[in-house]
């Protein structure tokens, strides 16, 4: 199994801009120092979110780091110009040597919507011929293309050429079956959100991307998913970890509230039960992630890579045993493919 560290740059305390950002880059090399295969970005385009530019902030992680994958998680396509977003990343993938790895998606929220004058009833449109776009992009060195959302190109030719052709690109999904259609239908790994609600829904949603690819033609071996978790703490002591964790998580059930959200799993004892938070031993972990394979197939799962309301010694004591106890094991149990060009 793959791991990743993510992070969608949320900022809720009194710090300056600057200094979350490079909390951010910091947070990074300290992921690949302790051997986490891939370190993500969000994009997201309204408060309390940073991460509007993710090819920028993953440049500035790029030249920090040597080894570790740099993803999107998720580029909102259905936002963005394909031609600037393929010249950002092309550009990202040389600078890092090719270690670029995209998570793409229609990306969410009321205020960035008005932002690009994106629409509920255009968005998924948006997403797909965005996607269709920048795909040939990325193989073709000439493209000529007509569409609905941005003008028509005839012979064009985009520049640097990327350093990986084809790039590998996930598809990210909560529970929209559009997306699952566009990364069957394209031979495309998925990345399912798996964080606001129980396993059902995204194991449904699973199982029916692996349907969608056979339809396709696919061969059912190949087909590649990861998955996420809604939060992170292990110590030796279950009773330990919970009792750490307890305030973080009534931070975010207040937060809840205030936004007049209705939580799905309203006690830190439910979502430990009922969703994929990862709050506990070492072994509970384990059995936990090992549980949600069984159902998934995955082969890649992210982490938050943010310290999340722990300390700076607490967060970084539990990535140190994620590391040394917990990801050997799964390493082990649940084999998988290599990063393209044959990063292991």
């Amino acid at each position: 199994m793959k791991f990743l560290a993510i992070t969608l740059i949320a900022h809720h305390d009194e710090r300056s801009h600057a200094e979350r950002l490079r909390e951010v880059a910091d947070n990074a090399v300290l992921a690949e120092e302790l051997g986490f295969d891939g370190f993500g970005v969000g994009e997201r385009h309204e408060r309390p979110f940073l991460s509007s530019s993710p090819p920028v902030m993953l440049s500035h992680i790029a030249a920090r780091t040597s080894t570790i994958r740099l993803f999107t998680a998720v580029t909102t396509l259905s936002l963005l110009d394909p031609v600037r977003a393929f010249e950002d990343y092309a550009t990202l993938d040389n600078l890092s040597g090719g270690r670029l790895e995209l998570i793409i998606g229609k990306g969410n929220g009321a205020a960035q919507a008005q932002l690009f004058h994106v629409t509920a009833e255009d968005q998924w449109e948006r997403n797909r011929e965005g996607y269709e776009l920048f795909r040939r992009l990325w193989r073709e060195d000439k493209v000529t293309w007509e569409g609905r959302f941005r003008p028509s190109l005839t012979e064009a030719e985009t520049w640097p050429r990327p350093l990986q052709r084809p790039i590998r690109i996930w598809h990210g999904s909560a529970t929209s079956k559009d997306s699952v259609e566009l990364a069957a239908k394209y031979g495309d790994p998925l990345f399912s959100a798996n964080v606001s609600n129980p396993i059902e829904p995204y194991a449904e949603l699973i199982e029916h991307y692996r349907e969608r690819w056979a339809h396709y033609g696919h061969d059912p071996a190949e087909a590649l998913v990861g998955a996420g978790s809604a939060g992170y703490y292990a110590t030796r002591s279950s009773q330990e970890a919970i009792e750490t964790y307890r305030p973080i998580y009534e931070a975010r059930l207040a937060l809840f509230a205030r936004l007049g959200v209705r939580p799905e799993f309203p006690t830190l004892e439910d979502a430990i039960e009922r969703s994929s938070i990862l709050v506990g031993s070492p072994q509970q972990i384990i059995d936990k992630v090992l549980r949600y394979h069984k159902r998934f197939g995955h082969e890649a799962m992210h982490l938050h890579a943010d310290a999340d309301g722990l300390t700076p010694e607490q967060h970084r004591g539990a990535l140190e045993l994620f590391q040394a106890e917990i990801a050997p094991v799964l390493r082990a149990e649940i084999p998988s493919r290599p990063f393209p060009g044959g990063t292991s």
